[in-house]
């Protein structure tokens, strides 16, 4: 579905992505993980088309995004922060974004019920807690029912009950066969959740396996553990 050929990226002197493979296909839950400053958000911004590589081609279902900007109706993002006008009330953004899309396809509102954002619809967004901020960022990325969802930190903020209400939301979608990228630096959220993982260094993709041969590999019984026997061996060797 998503084919990364040999995509690097400069910035001035400074090389932020170099030269990275990876092919993502149907089905997968995908943890991209890595220490801050790897390249995993600049890696996102050229899957979406928001970072335009120094070089190198990204491929969605077989076409290069360079040439049809039409692929991102299938994805869905949800940003670690979302930004959206203080002025608009949920509603007004939500409907705001129904119209940006106009699309014919139906909509998936199971997590606007879900976080009971029809009892807020009128409060403004300046006024918003960041974890409400969050519910609106999640159910604005599983709206249009893409085939793509990208997931920026997204239990960050959220209590407990909505963490797991997301959570299982994303379990929900990727049985469907959807392909689904989660960032998150908390290890532990993601055992229930991903399929593969995928672990930047500077840059580069130093991996990309699936769970259960990871965890096979490192002799370890969570992602945690294995990426944590990983690191502490690389800083022995």
């Amino acid at each position: 579905m998503i084919d990364i050929q040999h995509i690097s990226k400069q910035f001035g002197k400074f090389q932020v992505l170099k030269d990275v493979n990876l092919t993502c296909a149907p089905g997968q839950c995908i943890a991209l993980i890595g220490p801050n400053g790897c390249g995993k958000t600049t890696l996102i911004k050229s899957i979406l088309g928001m970072v335009i590589p120094t070089s190198g081609t990204i491929l969605f279902n077989g076409k290069n995004i360079a040439s049809d900007y039409h692929y991102r109706h299938q994805i869905g993002y949800m940003p670690q922060k979302g930004r959206y006008p203080d002025n608009m009330t949920i509603g007004q953004v939500i409907d705001m974004i129904k119209d940006i899309r106009n699309t014919k396809s139906e909509l998936d509102e199971e997590l606007i019920d879900a976080f009971r954002l029809n009892d807020i619809m009128d409060k403004k967004m300046m006024n918003l807690s960041g974890g409400t901020t969050q519910k609106v960022s999640a159910s604005l990325a599983f709206l249009f029912n893409p085939d793509v969802l990208i997931l920026d930190e997204p239990t960050a903020g959220l209590d407990p009950l909505a963490a797991e209400i997301l959570k299982e939301k994303i379990i929900a979608e990727n049985k469907k066969g959807k392909l689904i990228f989660i960032t998150s630096h908390l290890l532990s959220e993601l055992d229930d959740l991903v399929t593969d993982v995928v672990l930047m260094q500077e840059g580069d993709i130093r991996f990309h396996m699936s769970t259960s041969l990871l965890k096979e590999q490192t002799n370890t019984t969570s992602l945690a553990k294995a990426i944590t026997y990983i690191l502490k061996r690389d800083h022995v060797q």
